[in-house]
């Protein structure tokens, strides 16, 4: 299977080398708006050469979009138009109901299958690019309905070589589970970062006491503002819901702290340690 990708980059880059290692692409060609990303991609042998999309498309049998969903709006039309019976197009973007609303109705929908690997971290380009980032990590799938099966038997045995667990959604569930899973951990860490920030220019060397907790709750605030505002701003909706009752959390934990009621405030702590029962 010739694979292409576009966007040379965490995600994309770290399916290149793992579907190389399982032997699930004969040729991975990269497509990237940014030649220096695509040079240092095949430095380190994450592809075996860089294309125009164009060309890449006349010789693909599987062509993932590992871009911004902003970019993903914009290229995957055209792609739409051209695809051919035999190609399958899969985008692995972060929200899903604006991307699927576009290809509703496209007479070659059935060649795409709508994907979000929940796996990452808070580097980009392809020097992020890591093996093993999707071992027994989630897939999500989204609207497979509407996909040809041929197509979604191609990508479910993609996911299977990634070792990855399989989940099927339509649009709308994925893009509000997401917002609190995913998308509220790094607005909220973004938040934390300037506040951070704001009180080292004031104080001076809080940084000096910075440990281990710190540096794993702020973490996400290293990611690229190219992938997350799209993020926030196709799933505006969703992230302003959970915001709203993160605000709300918030605001309820000062109110007991001025109001020195450490009772209610121990109750809610224990209440929050529920959370494990979740996270294992």
């Amino acid at each position: 299977m010739i694979v292409t990708i576009i966007g040379t980059g965490l995600i994309g880059g770290s399916l290149a080398i793992t579907l190389r290692e399982k032997g699930a692409a004969e040729k991975i060609i990269g497509v990237d708006q940014h030649q220096e990303h695509l040079q240092r991609a095949k430095e380190l042998n994450i592809i075996d050469e860089g294309m125009p999309l164009n060309d890449a498309l006349q010789c693909s049998d599987l062509v993932i979009l590992a871009i911004p969903v902003d970019a993903v709006l914009q290229v995957l039309p055209a792609l739409m138009d051209k695809v051919r019976p035999n190609q399958v197009i899969m985008d692995v973007g972060s929200t899903k109901e604006k991307i699927l609303q576009l290809v509703a109705g496209h007479p070659n929908r059935g060649r795409f299958v709508a994907a979000h690997p929940m796996a990452g971290t808070e580097y980009s380009g392809p020097d992020a690019a890591i093996r093993n980032l999707f071992t027994h990590k989630t897939m999500v799938l989204c609207d497979v309905k509407n996909s040809d099966e041929d197509a979604l038997e191609m990508v479910e045995d993609m996911v299977d070589k990634l070792q990855m667990r399989t989940v099927y959604m339509n649009g709308q569930e994925h893009d509000l589970h997401t917002a609190y899973v995913s998308h509220i951990s790094h607005i909220t860490s973004f938040a934390l970062a300037l506040t951070v920030l704001k009180k080292e220019k004031e104080s001076g060397r809080i940084f000096e006491l910075a440990s281990g907790g710190f540096e794993s709750t702020v973490r996400l605030a290293k990611s690229s503002p190219d992938m997350w505002v799209p993020i926030f701003k196709h799933n505006r909706g969703n992230v302003l819901d959970v915001l709203d009752e993160h605000i709300h959390q918030l605001q309820q934990m000062k109110s007991l702290l001025e109001n020195e009621d450490y009772d209610t405030f121990y109750k809610l702590i224990q209440k929050s340690n529920k959370i494990r029962k979740i996270l294992k």
